[in-house]
């Protein structure tokens, strides 16, 4: 009879980074796919034959960063619904350091959709995703940015329907506008079915907006669904809605206020190109990075060159990194990884401390993932990011396996 063979502990010291907190004089210690101990050094022991690494001074240990709003990478894009494409991009993604990840679509055809909620919900059952957001179809006209307005439609509950059936308990987010006629019926639809409203692509209101992310919360509250954080989520703030004006503040002013309150969570899109640094670091400071999340809404062009890229049924042309709707010359997703979201969110003056809790452990909840990823603690899935003194990563490790940096 062979006796299995128990994994050996890996040991790492550095500064760890997670939950908001820094130990300088740290270590993460893990046994397989598990985290066995993140916290001081001081009065740790390996095992005897445990392997382990020494960082560089000033390195860092952080927590796999979580991306949510993602809609591929490296000539893979998620809306396609190409198999080979999505993992390659995937896969190039995990190594890049986003261990947790949805595939986010965007508007399409009812035949589109639902052959990328189809794909997207296997490979989520995979362990490759976390399960996928839908970014449409039942978004504003006058706010639709990169999403095609030829398929754009008023809330339709059969159709939302059959898109939860076929993506069988993996569609996690959806994207709505709260002003057209049916949002209510549909909020209550998605809460019902433990999916996460998020408000965007948006014309509404101020009042409209407020009162349907606290139909939202109502909604999601009781429900507590996987033990999520039973609210609702801005989709990419600022970006696909109106500018707020102080005649007219519109759903800036009730997405940040509510936020502020803890009764949502604002996505910002921290490239510097969606928002400007000095935007991040106001809205870090006026609603806290408890009530914010980093997303990157890399598409196909991400970890490329520029030139001419696809973005569902849309033609995109990335310049300078900048990615442009070739019908319009609207912004049609970003080209950074998490990874370099959040360098760029630390540049803007928000403590790193408060970017990587925004880029985990608030993703981690919403998802109600909070007790598989999202932080370093004891038990938790061994995803971490080693991250040099000089500020790049330096290498990614994933339920245990260390993956091969990106070339």
């Amino acid at each position: 009879m062979t006796t299995p063979s128990v994994p050996r502990q890996r040991v790492i010291f550095g500064t760890l980074v997670s939950d908001g907190q820094r130990i300088p004089d740290g270590v993460l210690a893990t046994v397989g796919d598990r985290i066995s101990y993140a916290g001081p050094a001081a009065g740790f022991v390996p095992d005897p034959e445990a392997e382990e690494l020494r960082l560089a001074e000033g390195a860092l240990i952080l927590p796999g960063l979580i991306d949510v709003h993602n809609h591929g990478a490296v000539g893979g894009d998620f809306p396609g619904a190409d198999e080979t494409a999505a993992r390659r991009a995937i896969d190039f993604l995990h190594r890049s350091g986003t261990t947790t990840l949805l595939a986010s679509m965007v508007t399409a055809s009812e035949a589109d959709l639902l052959r990328g909620v189809e794909l997207y919900a296997r490979l989520s059952k995979e362990g490759l995703l976390a399960g996928i957001h839908l970014e449409g179809p039942f978004l504003s006209a006058a706010r639709c940015g990169a999403q095609d307005p030829a398929y754009l439609l008023e809330p339709d509950l059969a159709l939302a329907e059959r898109l939860i059936a076929a993506g069988e308990g993996k569609i996690l987010t959806m994207t709505y506008a709260p002003e057209l006629p049916g949002a209510a019926a549909l909020v209550d639809l998605l809460t019902g079915y433990g999916v996460t409203p998020s408000l965007g692509h948006t014309d509404a209101d101020a009042e409209v907006a407020a009162a349907s992310l606290q139909q939202a919360r109502d909604g999601l509250d009781p429900a507590g669904f996987d033990g999520n954080s039973g609210r609702p989520t801005i989709t990419h703030l600022f970006n696909g809605m109106p500018p707020m004006h102080h005649r007219s503040p519109g759903p800036v002013s009730a997405c940040l206020r509510i936020a502020r309150a803890g009764a949502a969570a604002v996505e910002l899109i921290a490239d510097n190109t969606h928002l400007d640094p000095q935007t991040v670091l106001m809205v870090f400071e006026l609603v806290g990075a408890k009530n914010i999340i980093l997303v990157s809404d890399s598409m196909a062009a991400t970890g490329l060159a520029d030139g001419s890229y696809r973005l569902g049924p849309a033609q995109v042309t990335v310049a300078g990194g900048v990615a442009t709707l070739d019908a319009t010359g609207s912004i049609a997703g970003g080209t950074a990884t998490l990874f370099q979201i959040l360098q760029r969110t630390a540049a803007a003056g928000v403590p790193l401390e408060d970017a990587v809790l925004s880029a985990t452990a608030v993703p981690a909840r919403l998802l109600g993932l909070s007790d598989e990823v999202g932080g370093l603690r004891r038990g938790l899935r061994a995803d971490a990011l080693v991250v040099n003194p000089d500020g790049q990563l330096e290498s990614v490790l994933r339920a245990g396996m260390w993956l091969e940096s990106p070339r």
